[in-house]
C-alpha cells in the first residue's frame, strides 16, 4: 500500500516530526512510525484528523489504497473468518446448552467435556481476533464504507454490533472465573 510513504511524505514537507504529529492526531508515537511503515492503518476517525492536519482530502491521503483495501476485505481471510465464525458460534451455544444436562448426568465429571468444549469456543474467538488484528480487517471495513458515503456513526453502530458476541464471551469467561475484588 502506499499510505506509509504517503503520510511520511506529507509528515516531512510539513515539517512535523512523528511525535508533533501523534499529538494532533491524539495517537502514540509509535503509532505513526507504524503507519509509516506498513505495519498498521489508521481507523476512520484518525484518517479524517489526518485529512485536516495536512489540508487534503482522503481520497488523496488514501489514494490507490482503497482498492487494495477492498480485496484484502474479500480474500482468503474472510473465508477464514467465516469459518471460524460458524465454530465458535456453535461450540458456545454447545457449551451453554449442554452444561446443564453434562452436570446432572455426570456429576462433577461434566467440568471435563464442558471445559473441552468451552475451550474450543474460546480458541476460535482468539483466532478470529487474531485474523481481524493482523489484516486490519475492521478498519478497512470501516473505510471502504467511509469512502462508500456511509457517516461514521453508522460505522460505529456496525463496529458495537460487531462488539457484542465478544462481550457474550467476556461475560460467560467472568461467570466462569470471576475475579475476586477484595484484594
Amino acid at each position: 500500500m502506499e499510505f506509509g510513504k504517503q503520510i511520511k511524505k506529507l509528515r516531512q514537507e510539513a515539517q512535523l516530526s512523528q511525535e508533533e504529529l501523534a499529538e494532533r492526531i491524539y495517537v502514540s508515537r509509535q503509532t505513526i512510525s507504524n503507519w509509516e511503515n506498513d505495519k498498521s492503518y489508521p481507523d476512520v476517525n484518525s484518517l479524517v484528523l489526518l485529512s485536516e492536519t495536512f489540508q487534503i482530502s482522503l481520497d488523496k491521503l488514501i489514494k490507490g489504497d482503497i482498492e487494495v483495501m477492498k480485496d484484502v476485505i474479500q480474500k482468503e481471510e474472510i473465508e477464514k473468518m467465516n469459518r471460524y465464525g460458524g465454530i465458535y458460534t456453535m461450540m458456545l451455544i454447545a457449551s451453554a446448552v449442554s452444561a446443564v444436562p453434562l452436570f446432572m448426568l455426570l456429576g462433577v465429571w461434566a467440568l471435563i467435556p464442558w471445559g473441552i468444549i468451552w475451550g474450543i469456543a474460546m480458541y476460535f474467538a482468539f483466532m478470529l481476533e487474531k485474523i481481524k488484528k493482523d489484516n486490519d480487517v475492521q478498519t478497512y471495513k470501516e473505510i471502504v464504507a467511509f469512502s462508500e458515503g456511509q457517516l461514521l456513526d453508522d460505522i460505529q453502530k456496525q463496529r458495537e454490533i460487531g462488539k457484542r458476541q465478544f462481550r457474550l464471551m467476556n461475560v460467560l469467561k467472568d461467570t466462569a472465573y470471576p475475579v475476586d475484588q477484595t484484594g
